[in-house]
């Protein structure tokens, strides 16, 4: 079990990340690329990326194990800037005294069933070298497994953070915890989730950034060391079907079975996201019509559909965003 301890100043200092960070990714994605489950959401995904995987994963697989700890100095805090060249550069820029500590953890998991590789040693002394081969393996990781479908990653943290806005506004910072249900307990002045050991986490005043994550599955993540930067790391819903390579969507979208006036005006409401019944009363049309109009919409990538609470809300993708501007994606 994990609890989280707030005071009221924490409260005040409560966020959401603006965009999903790519480290976070890059870890959480590999796990999940090495183990077995969510076969629905991530079973297709695999397929396709697994054949891609070269010499970075020996290097992130000693680093990174399916379950117990992950060194904190993969995931930074990276201060709002989520560009993947600045992240790298940030986690290259590791204080040998953390590299060395995050990487003696990891040596003494629990859950280490072989020794560690001569390039870690290397690598908790600081050597160039080895940082270097670093940079290039989060780099290749990136690029060969997230990289061709960052559009559907970034249109449902998007969704998610709609989702999480209304519960804002609708219950302050009390109705955002709330809204984490079932994966976040909110019990004031404590917020709790299931977790793999006993933790307890005091914030005194420092706040908490909420990081919505794609590949996190089912239970959330935090750094281990607590006194760096409070963050907690949650799953979001997805989508099926979602793993579609932007390089096979631009260019080739069915923008004929998207002409007409509902679907234009449908778009057009759902940029700052809009429920099925909120649509259905704007647009004057039935809740069933404006379904089957969204369900072709999510079909050809302009909009993302995520459940909150009895609802349906349904938000658009960056390329329906281009398509409402006139603009067609470029290739």
């Amino acid at each position: 079990m994990l609890r989280v301890h707030f005071t009221a100043d924490d409260l005040a200092r409560v966020r959401v990340a603006a965009a999903p960070d790519p480290l976070w990714e890059i870890t959480n994605s590999f796990q999940a690329l090495i183990s077995k489950d969510a076969p629905l959401l991530f079973g297709q995904w695999r397929t396709l990326v697994r054949p891609r995987m070269g010499r970075a994963h020996s290097l992130l697989a000693a680093l990174l194990p399916p379950k117990g700890y992950s060194p904190d100095f993969l995931t930074p805090d990276l201060q709002g800037s989520f560009d993947l060249a600045g992240a790298v550069e940030t986690v290259l820029g590791t204080p040998r005294l953390r590299l060395r500590r995050d990487l003696a953890l990891l040596a003494a998991s629990a859950h280490r069933s072989r020794p560690m590789p001569p390039l870690t040693r290397a690598l908790a002394e600081g050597e160039p070298a080895a940082l270097r081969l670093l940079g290039s393996a989060l780099q290749a990781q990136y690029h060969s497994t997230l990289g061709p479908f960052w559009a559907q990653i970034r249109a449902h943290v998007d969704a998610d953070r709609v989702i999480r806005a209304r519960s804002v506004l609708d219950g302050g910072v009390d109705g955002l915890l709330t809204g984490f249900r079932p994966v976040l307990r909110w019990h004031p002045p404590v917020l709790e989730a299931d977790y793999p050991v006993q933790r307890n986490v005091y914030l005194g005043g420092r706040g908490l950034l909420l990081q919505p994550s794609f590949f996190c599955l089912r239970r959330p993540v935090t750094v281990a060391d607590g006194t760096l930067t409070p963050v907690l790391v949650y799953p979001i819903q997805h989508t099926l079907g979602w793993a579609v390579e932007s390089s096979d969507t631009k260019g080739n979208m069915p923008l004929g079975a998207l002409i007409g006036r509902t679907r234009a005006a449908i778009l057009e409401n759902v940029v700052m996201g809009a429920t099925t019944g909120e649509l259905a009363i704007r647009l004057d049309i039935s809740s069933a019509a404006v379904s089957q109009h969204t369900a072709v919409l999510r079909r050809a990538g302009l909009l993302v559909s995520l459940r909150s609470g009895r609802h349906v809300l349904h938000t658009s993708t960056s390329t329906g965003l281009a398509l409402l501007d006139g603009v067609r994606p470029s290739v």
